[in-house]
């Protein structure tokens, strides 16, 4: 049903790499949260009056909050589509992140309030008022919550949107609490015990622990995560399925917001080709990765003397002394310049955040391992950091 729906509302559903396209599946969200939660919000208030329940009353102001939650969404697709000016030369796409923690700290707030009013009805319990047209309400609105978390989940896993997928846990919070005021309400109908204070406690603990948990899941993006590895993987593999590329390293990506990716890479070509030609390599993978993953990226050519009778065996050594260290990623721009003396290889070496060792420290070790090769072989490394993660 959802992928109907987004066949028929959406225009060109399937391009999600798309801004425009992002935009048109935030604003249907955003208008299907509107119109669901204000009827929610009007049915659960008017049974929760009629039964005296507090905890079906909070759970409409709690769908209240939801219409407000939807109009914030709305909001911030409309502004993270505002196209790029002077203040802002990278877009506006944050925005997005910036919506999903407002709807994250609703929730909180939710909790909260639910929280305070369920302690007060523990302390002062009061009678409630069962009937079957009133089960019937609840049953009908876990029902319309069950579809409206699914809907935004898989809206939220098209576009990979964390302000959709917050409003979708938001939803299975809401499925919870309904569920568990159904309970309480049939318990004390036919057990004559009082739990709508204590079930209204237990949904706003969750409430709360859910919400602190979007928060720092939201948080992480605009603070600047590492990409995500998949398409990390796919940039690797389209550099490297051309055949003038030897290998490739460096790669930055920063995000500046769903569908505002910049990224920079250095590609390793054999400095005997042609200088234009290895330039029209580097535009050509640039383009391809723009029409293809969305994304802004600059190649930067490094060339390496293939022909070295030097290289393929330092390239194995230092391959071993990378393996055999913890927290050595990898290196890169491997290249030799003999002196009447001494050689100096010359080499960049990634290291992860867990690398322990000092600059001096690490400069010492790969001197120790170039020695067991020639002892008229120095090291010269330049330490790269990791920006991206990375499987040892």
């Amino acid at each position: 049903m959802n992928n109907f729906l987004f066949r028929t509302l959406v225009r060109d559903w399937e391009n999600t790499a798309d801004p425009a396209v992002r935009d048109r599946y935030g604003r249907l969200a955003g208008f299907v949260g509107i119109l669901s939660n204000a009827l929610l919000c009007f049915m659960k208030i008017a049974v929760g009056i009629f039964s005296g329940s507090i905890a079906i009353i909070a759970d409409g102001i709690n769908n209240l909050a939801d219409g407000a939650s939807s109009v914030i969404t709305l909001i911030g697709f409309k502004m993270s589509a505002k196209p790029e000016d002077q203040e802002h030369p990278y877009g506006h796409a944050r925005y997005e992140y910036v919506a999903g923690l407002i709807v994250s700290f609703l929730i909180i707030l939710v909790g909260f309030e639910l929280l305070k009013s369920s302690l007060d009805k523990i302390l002062h319990p009061a009678p409630l008022s069962f009937s079957w047209p009133v089960a019937a309400v609840l049953v009908l609105a876990i029902l319309i919550k069950l579809w409206q978390a699914a809907f935004n989940r898989a809206a939220g896993k098209r576009i990979d949107s964390m302000t959709l997928l917050a409003t979708a846990a938001d939803s299975r919070n809401d499925v919870i609490s309904t569920t568990a005021v159904l309970v309480s309400l049939l318990i004390g109908h036919f057990a004559q015990v009082n739990l709508d204070g204590w079930m209204g406690l237990a949904v706003a603990l969750f409430i709360i622990w859910s919400g602190i948990g979007l928060v720092r899941d939201t948080i992480s993006p605009l603070l600047g995560e590492a990409p995500d590895s998949e398409l990390v993987q796919q940039i690797e593999q389209t550099a490297m399925s051309y055949s003038g590329v030897l290998g490739i390293h460096d790669l930055a990506v920063h995000n500046y917001g769903p569908g505002k990716i910049f990224a920079s890479l250095h590609v390793e070509v054999d400095s005997v080709v042609d200088a234009m030609a290895s330039h029209d390599l580097a535009d050509s993978i640039e383009k391809r990765l723009r029409e293809e993953l969305h994304i802004n990226i600059t190649v930067h050519m490094d060339p390496v003397r293939v022909n070295d009778p030097n290289r393929e065996p330092l390239k194995e050594l230092l391959q071993q002394a990378i393996d055999a260290q913890p927290g050595f990623i990898s290196f890169h721009d491997l290249r030799t310049v003999t002196g009447p003396t001494h050689t100096n290889v010359i080499f960049d070496v990634v290291v992860s955040q867990d690398c322990t060792l000092s600059e001096e420290e690490i400069l010492r070790y790969f001197n120790q391992k170039l020695a067991e090769y020639d002892e008229t072989f120095l090291a010269s490394v330049e330490i790269d950091r990791c920006y991206i993660t990375q499987n040892k």
